[in-house]
């Protein structure tokens, strides 16, 4: 074991492409993180809602909404009945 030495010398530095090394990596990173948090926000957001409009729009009567705000004069074109 005659000139070995016991601390071991770090790597080279990569002097070349390093700017395009790490441009890839983060672009890597950040297109997982943009479809993780894609997903993330249609199952907890998007879907819930979609299907409370669902919901609400199966017993939603159009006229008898109109005829509502129509007796308390909402519209002008529609005048109320007194």
């Amino acid at each position: 074991m005659a000139g070995a030495s016991a601390v071991s010398t770090p790597g080279r530095p990569q002097l070349k492409g390093l700017h395009n090394a790490t441009i890839k990596r983060n672009l890597g990173i950040a297109i997982g993180l943009s479809f993780m948090f894609m997903f993330a926000y249609k199952f907890a957001v998007n879907d819930p809602k979609k299907k409370t409009y669902a919901e609400f729009y199966k017993n939603y009567d159009a006229n008898a909404a109109f005829e509502r705000m129509r007796k308390h004069g909402v519209f002008v074109s529609a005048p109320a009945d007194n």
